[in-house]
């Protein structure tokens, strides 16, 4: 199962650094949206591929005519929050506005409801699981937000479930899509997304897909933008991580779409057998007088050994 995704921001949305990281900074760099979601759905409509597009509610209140394009298209639509803030970083008030936000804004365009949703930077850490509480309070059905390898931004490491899965929130399912990983010894690789695919060799990246039982992509207009400007005060990993490989990055997408078949997000949904998936179920324990949720793996309501938690 190969799913194809985006996630909709613009080439300056870029996390951890502090010229780049509110809507005021924002407003000190030029659009590239139109030219870049331009290339992204000719490529697609020329070979007939669906996929699910993450929107954040900040391009949808701006440049609506961008959310109105990926829907005429027939592209599947969800959020990826409104202005493009760590989850880890936000207290359970600001992520729920600006989820709620983001929603609000992304269907008044469309007239179509929100479901689906995906955490900048999949930044939705072992420390904020509450925020799966507040996901299913909005109506989200489907989440995109867990990274199981560590991760810059997040993630949660030794997380034992790297398909599919259910979340269990107070009785209610949210089914999960993580990102997909691949075995190398004793590490997780991530290959199919971002700076991960535009840094890696085609040859490397067809092989582990062809291995692969279950892959996620995750692709951002900028990674096919070679003309871009370079934000001057990153750090040096950072710049090597925004800027590497974009050169060919387009290239090796366009083989990429052509080796292999693909699925939109709402497609692969359809596919999985949900009545056999592993559920991870968010129970409460209490740090002090605060009670915060906890993973706990569960098979058939069966508990499992857990490692997100010891």
């Amino acid at each position: 199962m190969n799913i194809l995704t985006f996630d909709i921001e613009e080439w300056f949305h870029i996390l951890d650094n502090e010229s780049t990281k509110t809507e005021t900074n924002w407003l000190n760099y030029e659009s590239r949206i139109h030219r870049n979601m331009d290339k992204i759905l000719d490529l697609l409509a020329k070979n007939d591929q669906k996929a699910t597009f993450f929107c954040l509610g900040w391009i949808a209140e701006k440049y609506p005519e961008i959310i109105r394009q990926i829907d005429a298209f027939g592209g599947e639509i969800a959020s990826h929050s409104h202005l493009h803030q760590l989850v880890f970083e936000q207290d359970r008030e600001s992520f729920k506005n600006d989820l709620e936000r983001s929603i609000k804004t992304i269907e008044d365009i469309t007239g179509k409801k929100i479901t689906t949703y995906r955490a900048p930077g999949f930044s939705i850490k072992e420390e904020s699981l509450w925020a799966f509480e507040y996901l299913l309070e909005l109506g989200i059905e489907t989440d995109c937000s867990v990274f199981p390898a560590k991760r810059a931004h997040g993630g949660i490491v030794n997380f034992d479930i790297k398909e599919p899965f259910l979340i269990n929130v107070r009785g209610e399912m949210i089914k999960e899509f993580p990102m997909n990983v691949f075995r190398v010894k004793s590490s997780d690789i991530v290959f199919s997304g971002g700076g991960y695919f535009r840094f890696y060799p085609y040859w490397l990246i067809k092989n582990m897909m062809r291995q692969s039982k279950y892959v996620m992509t995750y692709f951002h207009p900028r990674d096919f933008d070679y003309g871009q400007p370079m934000i001057k005060d990153l750090s040096k990993i950072r710049k090597f991580k925004s800027y590497v490989g974009l050169k060919k990055a387009f290239p090796k997408f366009e083989k990429l779409i052509n080796d292999f078949d693909f699925l939109s997000l709402d497609q692969a949904e359809r596919q999985v057998n949900w009545d056999n998936a592993l559920t991870v179920s968010l129970q409460q324990r209490r740090q002090g007088t605060i009670a915060e949720p906890q993973a706990v793996f569960t098979n058939g309501g069966m508990p499992m050994l857990s490692k997100v938690h010891q």
